[in-house]
């Protein structure tokens, strides 16, 4: 049974792969029609608008272009008449008359339910299709502040969901330890300490300019990070904005003080972001490496050794990266007869490029095209296996994807596999 946590982060997944596949959707002119209808909106208003809409589509010049616009609002229209009413998140519908290339349109509908409600009403026609409200129910709202600071240099940035972003970078003037011949010891002392000061303060105003935009509500709390005492000399120094200073949630010994950092300090601060998206996914990853690198140890990865291993029912926990778009292709060659299972990467919307045969070389036929991101989740499923997506925002996410084929199991048991 897939928990409701499990369930989410699919339907996540699937829903980033149909903007994937509408944000590469083209049309020949303004042709392509977005239609956001928010759970409230009544559907007597929205069909009202589009016949204006017709109505005046009926005036473009271009013969092509209003054939293609009066089509997709043709089809919107005998949509909503076999509608009662938008879902409880609203609905997107997308339509219109697509590029296919080789000179070539195709009339394409696809229809969404957001994840999310829907926060407008909104009816848009251009060359593409306008997706940023759905976009930004990708984004995780949860946003940390961070700051890593020592008396040399200073590093702002964010961390939303398993993003981590750096937004300011700036450099000290404050001397070193050693004072020029001809300064008395306490002159020195008095520049260095004014010098920090001033540091200090610019370090802050920079971090409110970041900070303070933010929603209250979508600012989970600020983390510094440093050495000691620097990181400590800037919080009781109360530099901070009054508001930013008491979203500070704690502080973490850090070696680094540039963007790397920034990774460095969200790696520490593992106690404070407990239960966060990225250190539940970096949880996982770090228990596949220890495995990995034992000898017998409990870790599998690529397509058809996971596959083989979920089949005997000895994956514990199945790990796929978010960045995973491959799909298994059968085909048979009609001239050999060689039939043959290969892996290959396809992105959204994107049709399958000519297969040759291995054999002979002679152009092969496609029996069957399947999702390999599916065909492990449904055999998870039926072993009782836990499914997990891995975001590719952080340095073992990224690892997942690019050194281990985005797909990669922690066992049960040594398999050989």
């Amino acid at each position: 049974m897939i928990c409701l946590e499990e369930f989410e982060a699919r339907r996540k997944y699937e829903f980033k792969k149909q903007l994937e596949a509408l944000r590469e959707k083209r049309g020949r002119g303004t042709e392509l029609i977005s239609l956001y209808i928010p759970h409230d909106k009544q559907l007597s208003d929205v069909t009202s608008q589009l016949k204006e809409e017709y109505g005046q589509a009926s005036n473009i010049k271009s013969r092509l272009t209003r054939t293609n616009v009066l089509s997709a609002l043709d089809s919107l229209l005998s949509r909503l008449r076999y509608m009662k009413g938008a879902p409880e998140n609203g609905v997107v519908i997308f339509t219109g008359a697509v590029d296919v290339g080789a000179d070539k349109t195709d009339m394409q509908t696809v229809i969404i339910e957001p994840p999310e409600p829907l926060p407008l009403y909104k009816y848009h026609c251009d060359s593409d299709f306008f997706l940023e409200p759905l976009e930004e129910m990708l984004t995780d709202k949860k946003t940390f502040g961070l700051i890593v600071l020592d008396r040399r240099e200073a590093t702002i940035g964010l961390l939303q969901g398993t993003h981590i972003e750096s937004l300011r970078h700036l450099t000290s003037a404050v001397p070193g330890k050693q004072r020029k011949g001809g300064q008395s010891s306490r002159r020195f002392q008095q520049l260095r300490l004014i010098a920090i000061n001033e540091f200090y303060t610019r370090i802050g105003e920079r971090a409110d300019e970041v900070f303070l935009p933010i929603e209250r509500k979508d600012l989970e709390g600020i983390i510094i990070g440093g050495p000691s005492p620097t990181k400590e000399e800037f919080r009781e120094g109360e530099y901070l904005h009054h508001e930013m200073q008491q979203k500070i949630l704690g502080l973490v010994d850090t070696s680094y003080t540039d963007e790397s950092g920034l990774y460095e300090l969200v790696e520490n601060a593992g106690d404070i972001l407990e239960g966060l998206d990225i250190m539940r996914e970096k949880g996982y990853m770090q228990r596949f490496m220890k495995e990995l690198v034992k000898d017998k140890g409990r870790a599998s990865y690529g397509v058809d050794q996971v596959k083989g291993n979920l089949g005997m029912g000895a994956v514990e926990t199945l790990l796929l990266s978010e960045g995973l778009r491959k799909v298994r292709v059968s085909v048979v060659c009609s001239s050999c007869g060689r039939e043959e299972s290969i892996i290959i990467v396809k992105r959204p919307g994107e049709d399958i490029d000519t297969l040759v045969c291995r054999g002979c070389g002679e152009t092969v036929n496609v029996k069957e095209v399947v999702d390999v991101v599916e065909e492990l989740s449904e055999i998870a499923d039926q072993m009782n296996t836990e499914v997990v997506f891995i975001s590719t925002d952080f340095e073992e996410g990224d690892q997942l994807l690019n050194a281990f084929g985005g797909v990669a199991g922690i066992l049960r048991y040594y398999t050989g596999i």
